[in-house]
């Protein structure tokens, strides 16, 4: 599978369990850790772990294995890293204090939920 449908993958498991504001950072040429970065948050500690479970779930599925899953007990901010992917689940309450999109401003933003859609 590519990096590019894996991303769909993920986006979508997000989507489905109405993660709000995801956002997709694309980190080719910026980082040296992960080729994209989705972003997204919850309104809960259960809907944050249900978000998380289902991106990790969805990428078992189609034989991408989870290197790490990081903060999921907290459900504050849970990283999901899929080696070229990593997902940052937020909580709501939690995501405008890190503000990774302003972080990593220089990072072009891709519509995969637009090419989701299509």
């Amino acid at each position: 599978m590519s990096t590019k449908e894996l991303l769909k993958t993920v986006v979508k498991a997000a989507d489905d369990k109405r993660a709000e504001d995801i956002v997709v950072l694309n980190m080719q040429g910026i980082s040296f850790i992960a080729d994209y970065f989705l972003i997204c948050h919850g309104n809960s500690e259960k809907q944050v772990q249900a978000i998380a479970r289902e991106i990790k779930d969805e990428a078992n599925k189609v034989g991408i294995g989870v290197n790490k899953m990081e903060g999921f007990d907290e459900a504050k901010w849970v990283l999901i890293d899929m080696g070229n992917i990593i997902a940052h689940v937020f909580h709501r309450d939690d995501r405008s204090y890190y503000n990774l999109e302003r972080l990593w401003g220089d990072a072009p933003i891709e519509d995969v939920l637009g090419e989701l859609e299509q």
